[in-house]
């Protein structure tokens, strides 16, 4: 470390050096970065409590000793331990805005900042949603941003079934002073929600399957299982949420669900289902919509491939025990 200190000097040197040391290392990218250089920037600039947007002269100022160690240090345990950048600096961005995260919850990184900052326009009508349900909230990220930039003037629940999930989450409402108008619900999926119907249900739940889990990069493995793991098939909970959303949706509303790589089993398994499959300027995939009325109209075969998941569920357990 001391020889590297004494041949690297300026900002731009160490955002070079981090960046080929991270290709190098064939870290992976995609916790809000997606490539070696912005990961680099996004460490070095932490270190040294610097914004994004600096004049491009400061990119050729020296660094003095002590901010040389603490950058190496950063970037070094970035290399050694795989630990994701957002839990190394306590912060992601989602739709442009700055969220505290660590361990306890997943990172932001859902395509679905880019229909909060279209306030869900054409999909949805913004200035009818009077209340929305953020299901399987975790940082509070989805919540909190369509509070701010799609609906002003809604009243809106972050639920999860994490309690230390649910501290992040208040953490990030109390920091944008959202108090009065986003709140922090302990819910396992729909159980503690009572009779409450939304006009709009968005839920990023668990949705890795079991191959999916085997091979993830290492950094995944710094997230809460919790927040990834659903079965098999990776439909685990989005099963139980089709089954029960039309009990928590009013008439008009409807409820946007992403799965990610387990769409082509969402698509096998209910075929019959009119999911409306959302695309997305900046990338990404595997979000639908559908609304309370045509959830309403495949009710029946919701319940029955329901109480199929169940039965077989029962027989596995009985199996193994």
């Amino acid at each position: 470390m001391e020889n590297t200190i004494n041949e690297l000097h300026t900002l731009g040197d160490f955002i070079r050096w981090g960046a080929s040391q991270f290709n190098k290392a064939k870290l992976f990218f995609g916790h809000g970065t997606d490539n070696a250089i912005d990961e680099a920037i996004a460490l070095v600039f932490y270190a040294l409590y610097l914004p994004q947007d600096i004049p491009e002269i400061l990119w050729h100022a020296r660094l003095t000793y002590s901010e040389k160690q603490r950058v190496l240090e950063l970037l070094n345990r970035r290399i050694q331990e795989r630990i994701p950048t957002p839990y190394l600096t306590s912060q992601s961005w989602f739709a442009n805005l700055r969220f505290y995260v660590d361990q306890r919850v997943l990172i932001p990184r859902s395509p679905m900042a880019e229909l909060i900052e279209q306030r869900f326009e054409p999909w949805v009508e913004a200035d009818r949603v009077r209340r929305m349900l953020d299901l399987c909230t975790g940082s509070g990220c989805i919540a909190i941003a369509s509070a701010m930039l799609a609906f002003p003037y809604a009243e809106i629940d972050a639920a999860d079934v994490s309690q230390t999930a649910l501290e992040v989450a208040q953490r990030n409402i109390k920091h944008y002073g959202l108090e009065n108008r986003v709140h922090a619900v302990h819910s396992n999926l729909f159980s503690n929600l009572a009779d409450i119907r939304y006009d709009l249900i968005v839920c990023n739940p668990p949705y890795a399957d079991a191959r999916e889990i085997e091979t993830m990069p290492d950094e995944y493995h710094y997230e809460p299982l919790m927040g990834l793991e659903a079965g098999k098939d990776g439909l685990f909970f989005v099963k139980e949420i089709l089954r029960e959303a039309t009990k928590h949706l009013t008439p008009d509303g409807a409820i946007i669900i992403e799965v990610g790589l387990s769409q082509t089993s969402l698509i096998e398994q209910y075929p019959e289902l009119p999911f409306m499959w959302l695309e997305f300027r900046r990338g990404g995939e595997g979000v639908f919509l559908i609304t309370a009325k045509q959830l309403c109209d495949y009710a029946e075969i919701l319940e029955e491939r329901g109480k199929e998941e169940s039965e077989t569920s029962k027989r596995v357990e009985e199996v193994v025990e």
